[in-house]
């Protein structure tokens, strides 16, 4: 890998904007497997796209399939976003379905986007597979974005980074140095620090982090109409509370409130 082919952002956030802006012409469709970042489908509509869910539930532990991503190609899908471990719902594709998923977008012709700042955040031994090593196949078709905001708990320090080919690192470094030119070099240096160093204070986070995982799963399963899946990855729990609409419920004053949802019971909450 070339400097060339790397531009570093101001956060995670503007990696994903300048990717988006940079790859998605007007009409373009994106499938964004979905629970998702309320923020991908924003930089996609931003850049003139249509972002397309692909919707995995808990009973396949929010895991889109090939056939799933199959079934929602059109002659205008242009990208696909893939983001393991996931935020919201801590999933993580194993380093077969990583493979299987790179290998059916590079026959199809598909760029892919992959999010992988969640990558040292996994648990139960379960690895992180990056499909740009998967699937070779994908050639020079995949922008990785990353940052220290999740694994090195840096978030106010803003500095993230996406990787992928010059020419599309080139055009989105023209379009940053219009919109907030460089990072500032304090956080740079920060961040050189962070990547650079070792990760016995990542280790540590993650024995807090997993004993907060088992907690916060038990204690949802246990309320009668919550399913909630154990995350494999980030520092997310997302629990399926479909089984609870409908019902009516005691309030304070005794009567029964019915608890209602425009939404299928699963909700989207925004990245920490």
């Amino acid at each position: 890998m070339e400097p060339s082919q790397v531009l570093v952002t101001n956060g995670g956030k503007q990696a994903v904007y300048n990717t988006f802006a940079t790859l998605v012409d007007p009409g373009d469709e994106v499938l964004v497997p979905a629970p998702f970042w309320t923020t991908y489908p924003e930089a996609i509509r931003l850049a003139g796209g249509v972002p397309v869910e692909v919707f995995a539930g808990p009973e396949q532990d929010y895991l889109v399939t090939v056939d799933q991503l199959e079934a929602a190609v059109t002659d205008r899908t242009k990208i696909l976003l893939f983001v393991s471990p996931s935020n919201p719902t801590g999933a993580v594709y194993s380093p077969e379905q990583v493979a299987e998923i790179g290998k059916w977008a590079a026959a199809k012709g598909l760029w892919v986007v992959t999010d992988e700042i969640y990558e040292h955040l996994t648990y139960d031994g379960v690895p992180f597979t990056s499909i740009a090593t998967a699937a070779p196949e994908l050639g020079d078709k995949v922008v990785i974005l990353n940052g220290v905001a999740k694994t090195y708990a840096m978030t106010g320090w803003r500095v993230g980074w996406m990787i992928g080919p010059a020419d599309v690192i080139r055009a989105a470094t023209n379009l940053q140095s219009h919109a907030t030119s460089n990072v500032s070099n304090i956080m740079q240096i920060a961040a050189l620090a962070a990547v650079s160093g070792p990760l016995t204070a990542v280790d540590e986070m993650k024995v807090a982090f997993d004993r907060r995982r088992k907690a916060i799963v038990a204690g949802l399963n246990a309320i009668e109409g919550v399913e909630c899946p154990t995350p494999k990855g980030a520092f997310y729990v997302y629990s399926d509370v479909r089984a609870l609409l409908g019902k009516e419920f005691p309030t304070a004053s005794g009567t029964a409130t019915p608890q209602t949802s425009a939404e299928p019971g699963l909700a989207y909450p925004r990245r920490g």
